[in-house]
C-alpha cells in the first residue's frame, strides 16, 4: 500500500478517524490503569522476592519458594489464554466480559508477575556492599529498603515500568480479539474482518508510535535518575 492511498483514506474517512482516536484513548486507558494496578501489587511482590532470597535481608526460603512459584505460574500462562480463562472472574469484578473495563482485569493480572520479576532483577543490580554498609551503620531493614535498595535501583525500576507498559500495549491489542476495545478491536473488526488494509495499516502505525513514545520517555527518565 502506497502512502498516497493511506493519505486518501485519511481524508475521506472521517468516521473511522474518530473511531481510531477513540480506540487510542481506550488503549491508553487500559494500559495506564492495568499498569497502575500491576505496579501497586507487582513492585512490593518483587521487593519481597528479593528480600526473602538466600542471604537476603529477610531470608525466608519457604516464602521465597512459594512466591517464586506463584509468579512463575502467572508468567507462564499466555495472555490470550489468561484472557479467556478468567472471564468468570472478569465478569464478577466489572459485570461484563467485553469492553475496555473488562480488558483491564486480565491486563492487570498479567502485569503483576511480570513487573515482580523485573523489579527483583533491578534490585539484584544494587551492589551488596551498599546494603552491608547500611547494616554496619545500624540501619533497620525498612530503612535499607527505602533509603538504599529502592533509590539505587531506581533506574532499573523505571526501565522495568517502561518494559511493562510497552508489553501491555501489545497485550491490549490482543484483547481486541475478544471484544476488549481499543486499537486491537478496531484492527480486527474494521481492518481484518472487512479486508480493509488501510485500517490495519493505520492501527499498526498508531501502535508503533505509542510504543516509541513510551520507550523514549522511559529512556529519558532513566538517564535523568541514573547518576552512576
Amino acid at each position: 500500500m502506497s502512502l498516497d492511498m493511506v493519505f486518501d483514506w485519511w481524508v475521506n474517512n472521517d468516521r473511522l478517524i474518530d473511531l481510531l482516536i477513540s480506540a487510542l484513548g481506550q488503549t491508553i486507558l487500559m494500559v495506564l490503569i492495568a499498569g497502575l494496578v500491576g505496579f501497586i501489587f507487582g513492585i512490593p511482590l518483587g521487593v519481597l522476592l528479593h528480600l526473602t532470597k538466600k542471604s537476603g535481608l529477610l531470608d525466608n526460603k519457604i516464602l521465597n519458594k512459594v512466591l517464586g512459584t506463584v509468579v512463575n505460574i502467572g508468567r507462564s500462562i499466555p495472555f490470550i489464554i489468561l484472557l479467556v480463562a478468567i472471564i468468570p472472574f472478569t465478569r464478577f469484578v466489572v459485570g461484563s466480559s467485553i469492553g475496555t473495563a473488562a480488558a483491564i482485569v486480565p491486563l492487570a493480572i498479567a502485569a503483576i508477575p511480570f513487573i515482580a520479576r523485573l523489579i527483583e532483577g533491578a534490585l539484584l543490580e544494587v551492589p551488596s556492599g551498599l546494603v552491608e554498609a547500611a547494616q554496619a551503620m545500624g540501619a533497620k531493614p525498612k530503612q535499607i529498603i527505602l533509603k538504599v535498595l529502592l533509590p539505587e535501583a531506581l533506574p532499573g525500576i523505571i526501565n522495568a515500568v517502561t518494559i511493562t507498559l510497552v508489553t501491555l500495549v501489545g497485550y491490549s491489542a490482543m484483547a481486541g480479539t475478544v471484544g476488549g476495545g481499543g486499537l486491537g478491536d478496531v484492527g480486527i473488526r474494521y481492518g481484518y474482518q472487512r479486508f480493509d488494509a488501510a485500517v490495519m495499516m493505520m492501527t499498526i502505525v498508531i501502535l508503533v508510535l505509542l510504543v516509541q513514545i513510551i520507550q523514549s520517555l522511559g529512556d529519558y527518565l532513566v538517564k535523568r535518575v541514573d547518576h552512576r
